[in-house]
Formats: C-alpha cells, structure tokens, sequence
C-alpha cells in the first residue's frame, strides 16, 4: 500500500487523551488510507485503547514514551524531559522519519520544544501561530495569534508570505487576498510599524498573494480577503472575541427555538438550515492550528476538541505536507 504522508501524533495530550487521538485516527484513516501513523505515547496505555478500535496494523506504529507533558507543565519544564511523547514525536519530524507532527498537548511546551528541535526557515525572523476563520464565501487564513506578542514590519512581511503559502497548500484553487488587520482601512491609520508594513508589501509584489491593505475587525469574515495578518496580542484576543460571540450566539439562538410549542415546533420545520447554522459555527471543523516558520510543519490541535476536531487536524496535517506548503514559503521568501 503506497504511503503519501507519515505523521508524528503525540498521542496524550489534551483533554480525554488517548482515547480520542485513537478514535480520531481511526475515523481519518478510514478516509485516507495513504498516511501512516507513527503515535508516540505510554505503550499499555495506547494497546489498551486501541484494542477498543478496528484500527489497521499495517497503517500505525507504536512508540513507547513513559513520560507526558502535562496541562500544568512550564514550556521550561517541558523542554527539560527529553523522553516525552511530545519531544520524541517532534524529533521524529527533525530526523525525517515523519512529515509532519500533531498534538493536543500544552500549547507552549509545543512552541517551545518544536524551536529547539526543529530549525526556522531561512530569513523568517519570528514563527507564527496560524488556524482557519470562516468567512461568508470560504475560510480565511489568520496569523499570528499568540506566539508574538510584539512585531515589527519585517515580521507582518513574513506572515503575509507564510498565511498566503498555507492557504493556498489547504485550498490550491483559490487566489490567495492578504490585508493586515487595522483600526481603518484609509493608509493613515495604525502605528507606525503596521504603516511601514503596509508600503513594503505594496511595493515588494509577491506571485504567490494579491495585497489588499487593511481590513477592519468587523470585515474579517466579509470574505473579501482570506489571509489576515496582525500581531499575536491582537490575533489572540479577536480569535477568542469571535469564539465567545459564536458560542453565545449559538446558546441564545438554542433558547429561543426550544422557549415554547410554537418555537420548537418552528425549529422542527426548520431542522435542516438550523443544523447548517451549528456546522458552520462548528470549532471542530476547523481544528488543527500551525506553527508556521520552521523547517518542517507542526500542527496544534485544541486541547479540549473531541475525536472529530482531532480527526479535522490530522486531516490539516495531510494538507500542508501534500499542498508543499514548506516549499511554497522557501520559495517566495522576502528578503
């Protein structure tokens, strides 16, 4: 059987880990039989829990780590236990053993371990953290969300380039839109430093994006752009804005269809628009963050996601290594 991609999963990170990277794995690779699964974790534990699956043997291998990052770790702390199932599965990807390496572990241990082992791409100054928006036609691209909390012009540069590469390796028929996220969308508006941006990467033209300024907060998901570029303080709090909007607007819409006979017997009427609605409000069809700068892609998948927000990430994982999306960034490098 012809393998296309082989993934490093760090198989006990996360909330209710292993039980739904084991399920995850299954659900994926019942779609996907070309990637092969090498899944790092405590053996007994990991046998245990797939013996409970009807997972192929020939399409996963098992190896053993008796240590585990745990939620509470320090990045520090984390870097320090050499025999985790988070640091040998990114030594995995460092020794070329597998492409591409996933886990729902402790977000920070991940930063960090992934810099000490894996190099940054040449002249890519900071790595970016980058996960899927929608927007009203498609999926929008944005980064950084919380791995700088400061950047300078050189850095927007950079993650222009690096959300344009993945969002052309995850959707390769659409014409990547890059803007920076800004206060306004008149070229006077902002800092200093997301002006300066905003004329180098309209003067220095890149085959690989079209620049389209700025665009504002309440603009993000018009899907007149897709790649959205700001600063990791900024990224973070307007991600967990819209997250916390979408909840709400899911949980107040859920009340007011089941408030009554006459609202439940509408939301019956309506059942097949309203599961719509909450797929396309969905985080676990989303799932599946990267760290964009290194030599080799790493993916975050949340902590607190389910076997179908995993079995989203793998599916983000086989993207980015088939898309090239490493390549794709080499190649249009701004100097």
């Amino acid at each position: 059987m012809p393998i296309s991609v082989v993934i490093a999963v760090d198989a006990m990170g996360g909330e209710n880990s292993p039980a739904k990277i084991i399920s995850g794995i299954e659900k994926y690779s019942k779609l996907n039989k070309d990637v092969f699964f090498r899944i790092f974790g405590v053996q007994k534990i990991l046998e245990n829990e797939i013996s409970k699956h009807n997972l192929q043997k020939d399409l996963y291998e098992i190896i053993n780590c008796e240590e585990i990052v745990k939620d509470t770790d320090t990045p520090l702390s984390s870097a320090k236990k050499k025999n985790t199932s988070m640091w040998r599965a990114i030594d995995d990807v460092k020794q070329k053993r597998s492409n591409v390496i996933v886990s729902a572990g402790n977000t920070g241990a991940l930063f960090v371990i992934s810099k000490l082992n894996i190099n940054m791409i040449s002249n890519i100054n900071k790595p970016a953290l980058a996960a899927l928006w929608p927007n009203q036609v498609g999926m929008n691209v944005v980064l950084d969300l919380g791995a700088n909390v400061e950047c300078n012009e050189k850095n927007f540069e950079d993650f222009a380039l690096m959300g344009a590469a993945l969002h052309t390796s995850l959707y390769p028929t659409e014409n990547s839109k890059v803007a920076l996220l800004n206060i306004g969308s008149e070229e006077i508006k902002g800092h200093e430093t997301i002006k300066k941006a905003y004329q180098n990467l309209e003067n220095k033209k890149n085959q690989l994006y079209e620049f389209c300024g700025y665009v504002e907060g309440n603009h993000i998901m018009d899907g007149n752009v897709n790649v959205i570029v700001t600063d990791g303080f900024t990224g973070n709090i307007a991600l967990k804005t819209a997250e916390g909007t979408a909840n709400f607007i899911s949980k107040e819409l859920k009340k007011a269809l089941t408030k009554g006979l006459i609202a439940k017997l509408s939301s019956f009427m309506n059942i097949y628009n309203l599961k719509k609605f909450k797929n396309r409000f969905d985080p676990r069809l989303y799932n599946g963050a990267i760290f964009l700068g290194l030599e080799s892609p790493v993916i975050k998948s949340h902590g607190s996601t389910d076997d179908i927000g995993f079995t989203n990430s793998l599916d983000v994982c086989v993207k980015t290594v088939n898309g090239k999306l490493i390549d794709k960034i080499k190649k249009n490098i701004i100097l």
